[in-house]
């Protein structure tokens, strides 16, 4: 029975053992496995999918009171977020109507205890929380995009100079990237596959970000072509501009941070310092309350 229990362990310490080493395995999954993982990552959080099911028979709703242009306007920075844990336009109506009922309830419950300020607070909530994520994935994906497209430039150029034509150094520089630029440069590609001009295709990328960055490659590489300059010259003075623009955002926002700290010193350090020195030298005095105060 010993033996028994002793092999039983034995295998169960080995088994442990080889999963470990699966599990940190650098193995490449299949095309259509790896295609579905990514897929399911980009779906929505089990509070979203909850908020979703409950709002969903109220977005029909909630799109026709916001109206059409609203809802283009809406569709579109959806678009520029990425759609961010699988964001659409019917999802955007349902947490809309789920975030504006709880608002409204938590407004109503605060007027009728007189908290005017926590009332205003959830009138807020409803009416700006869901516009609140997607204005923030617009600018995390826009940061992203604006970092790697210069070095992407770099290589795309380098892949070009070597012999490659532009849509195949293309589709081989977007293969080594992940993210959202490179994600954006495959549905470029494959609009051109299914037979759009590149030019049409460069375009709609320009509008589905709202990237000056993205903006600037996509008129210098027009103009090149239209003008018959070499790709690569043109791809390295894209990359150089972008780097000189990255460096005078860099320096503006080192200038306005300047005034921030200023403040910051001037309305919390100082006086904090000034209390401490004053606190010091009282202490240091041996000085009683009661004689100040006279009791």
């Amino acid at each position: 029975m010993t033996l028994l229990l002793a092999a039983l362990a034995a295998l169960s310490l080995a088994g442990l053992a080889y999963g470990i080493r699966l599990y940190r395995a650098d193995a490449r999954l299949p095309a259509d496995l790896a295609l579905a993982l990514e897929v399911g990552s980009t779906r929505t959080t089990p509070v979203g999918s909850a908020l979703d099911r409950l709002g969903m028979r109220w977005a029909p709703l909630v799109l026709r009171l916001m109206g059409p242009r609203r809802v283009d306007a809406v569709r579109r920075r959806i678009d520029l977020a990425g759609n961010p844990g699988g964001l659409t336009l019917d999802r955007y109506a349902a947490r809309r109507a789920v975030y504006g009922a709880l608002g409204a309830l938590g407004a109503l419950a605060m007027l009728t205890r007189g908290q005017w300020l926590l009332a205003a607070l959830m009138a807020a909530f409803a009416l700006f929380w869901v516009e609140v994520g997607i204005a923030a994935s617009i600018r995390i994906r826009r940061a992203e995009i604006e970092r790697t497209l210069p070095d992407f430039l770099d290589v795309l150029a380098v892949v070009v100079s070597a012999g490659l034509g532009f849509r195949q150094a293309l589709d081989r520089v977007a293969d080594r990237y992940e993210g959202p630029w490179a994600d954006e440069l495959r549905i470029t590609l494959r609009q051109m596959d299914m037979g759009v001009s590149r030019r049409q295709a460069f375009e709609d990328l320009r509008r589905r970000n709202d990237s000056e960055q993205v903006a600037m490659f996509v008129t210098a590489l027009q103009q090149g072509e239209d003008l018959g300059a070499p790709i690569v010259d043109t791809l390295i003075a894209i990359a150089a501009d972008m780097r000189r623009t990255d460096a005078q955002n860099a320096r503006r926002r080192a200038a306005r941070a300047v005034p921030k700290a200023t403040l910051v010193i001037t309305t919390v350090m100082v006086p904090a310092t000034l209390i401490l020195l004053v606190a010091g030298l009282f202490l240091g005095t041996e000085t009683e309350f009661s004689r100040i105060t006279g009791e």
